[in-house]
């Protein structure tokens, strides 16, 4: 890959406000991470007070997508998932799959825990950083 096709990427990545790309090609591989500044919410003139009740946010650790593509649950159509609600699993083990220009990655477990909530949907497009499922 020369430096005309990388820059053509980091154009793409600026145009379709894409965080992160990874592309391979043969035995190479380029990975590209955006990092977008972010400003500081301005201080308030006087208190908030909010009226509306807190919803309880839920306990455990996310294992979230490593990058944007297409997540898939199970090996293949009609097959048991991955994971399951319940289930322990170790660091190591393979959560899920995405696809990522017409290439399928294994997801791998970064931890242990029990999973106690599958939150992508087989079959949708998830975001880097999307939780795909929550641990306890």
């Amino acid at each position: 890959m020369d430096i005309q096709e990388i820059k053509k990427l980091i154009d793409l990545m600026v145009e379709s406000d894409l965080q992160q790309l990874e592309v391979r090609e043969g035995e190479q591989t380029i990975s590209l991470t955006r990092r977008i500044a972010t400003s500081a919410p301005a201080p308030l003139a006087s208190p908030a007070v909010s009226t509306t009740p807190s919803q309880p946010q839920p306990s455990g650790r996310l294992e979230t997508s490593p990058m944007i593509g297409v997540f898939y649950a199970a090996p293949a159509p009609g097959e048991a998932p991955f994971v399951s609600v319940g289930q322990r699993i170790q660091a190591g083990d393979v959560i899920g799959i995405i696809e990522a220009m017409k290439i399928m990655n294994p997801i791998e477990a970064t931890m242990d825990g029990e999973v106690l909530e599958v939150l992508a949907r087989n079959g949708t497009v998830v975001e880097f950083g999307q939780p795909l499922i929550r641990l306890g």
